[in-house]
């Protein structure tokens, strides 16, 4: 069962897919996203690859999207948000990156909703 989920951009094309559920964080690229010519990977520790990356807890190059310090603790307190929450503070937070990579929540009834395409061999 998929708890929350985001979609990756590369500047303003979907890249991939970042999903949460009971075993922990999972990130996949978008086979269209793989079929492109100039497509490039997220970040040289996430290179191209049809597989799901799997992280018990966050996957650091995500995990290092999200703010430090002071910008951290508004986040937490304008969103009620715990910081041991790496996947809330993402969603929450990284729409809008240095950079461009950002990571957008899916909401319900969203067209790219994991849970609805063939995860099982993460």
């Amino acid at each position: 069962m998929t708890l929350r989920s985001g979609i990756v951009r590369i500047a303003s094309s979907d890249a991939g897919v970042i999903w949460e559920d009971e075993y922990g964080i999972h990130f996949r690229y978008e086979s269209e996203w793989l079929g492109r010519p100039e497509a490039d990977a997220v970040s040289l520790t996430l290179p191209l690859r049809q597989e799901a990356y799997h992280d018990e807890n966050m996957l650091p190059f995500f995990d290092g999207l999200i703010p430090e310090g002071w910008l951290l603790d508004i986040a937490m307190k304008n969103w009620k948000l715990d910081v041991r929450d790496r996947m809330g503070l993402l969603l929450a937070c990284c729409t809008d990156c240095i950079g461009a990579v950002s990571v957008h929540p899916v909401r319900d009834g969203d067209l790219l909703v994991p849970h609805s395409r063939e995860v099982g061999d993460v």
